[in-house]
């Protein structure tokens, strides 16, 4: 393909529109690593890959994989790709795949289900945020500390978005997603699940070194900007913070989450 007015392209292209994803179900994955976690743990999502020349030449394996699984494999000119994605610095390589959220109903039964291994679940939830670079962060911080499942409110930004999912690194395709409920419904489904729901908030009066991660909960993040409101935090079981010992006045929402699920993490490998 070596036309970038083609009609494919605008319609490739036209996915960088949030409209434009919720009405076609699909979303765009930009970059090798977006690309080979996409091909190598759900192939049955990915429609299209399209590949520069110099790109397919280094990275053979993704391109094989993408063939063997027989997906639609389509070399592009450079002018093509940087045409189809968002990127001002686009990488060669980038898939068309549908959506993968779970729906609330399947993340709840999934945590309680009576094929569940897992003595204790570690979730969560991101519930208006707003910034792209956090969201995917959380979700490849989650990932990484071996959380059951993210769940990102109709307030937050769409884990769609481009920069959201190049920000997970791969990690959208690794564990369950829901998106698009409303906080009060996020909060009550995992209480009747038996999910402590656990504020990570600044003002909180208990110290993350003090709390019990050993049974199920959910962590609950908030803005970026004013954090949890009130009737959030008072709607949660504990309010809890991290505790800074040096001089700086706070932490970031992604960094803020990642500790608060590596402790998550340590306690529930810890006890169980």
């Amino acid at each position: 393909m070596t036309n970038p007015r083609s009609d494919r392209v605008k319609a490739v292209r036209s996915l960088s529109r949030r409209s434009v994803r919720s009405r076609a179900g699909e979303f765009l994955a930009e970059g090798p690593q977006a690309v080979r976690e996409a091909v190598n743990h759900r192939p049955d999502l990915v429609r299209d890959v399209y590949v520069t020349a110099e790109a397919a030449a280094r990275h053979p394996a993704i391109v094989q994989n993408a063939l063997d699984r027989d997906l639609w494999v389509h070399e592009v000119s450079p002018e093509v790709l940087a045409a189809m994605v968002d990127s001002q610095a686009p990488q060669g390589i980038a898939a068309v795949c549908s959506t993968l959220d779970v729906t609330l109903e399947a993340a709840m039964a999934a945590l309680v289900g009576p094929t569940d291994l897992r003595p204790a679940a570690l979730v969560c939830v991101l519930t208006n945020v707003r910034d792209p670079g956090n969201a995917g962060t959380v979700i490849r911080g989650a990932d990484a500390a071996g959380a059951d499942l993210v769940i990102v409110s109709d307030s937050s930004v769409d884990v769609y978005n481009p920069k959201v999912v190049r920000s997970t690194a791969g990690s959208l395709w690794h564990l369950p997603i829901c998106v698009g409920e409303p906080v009060p419904a996020i909060l009550a489904a995992l209480r009747s699940a038996g999910v402590r729901l656990l504020a990570a908030d600044g003002s909180g009066a208990s110290l993350l070194p003090d709390v019990d991660l050993t049974s199920s909960h959910a962590w609950v993040m908030g803005n970026e900007a004013w954090g949890l409101p009130a009737d959030l935090r008072e709607a949660c079981d504990e309010v809890v913070q991290v505790p800074i010992y040096g001089r700086a006045e706070s932490l970031n929402l992604a960094m803020a989450a990642t500790v608060c699920l590596y402790a998550s993490a340590q306690a529930l490998h810890a006890a169980h």
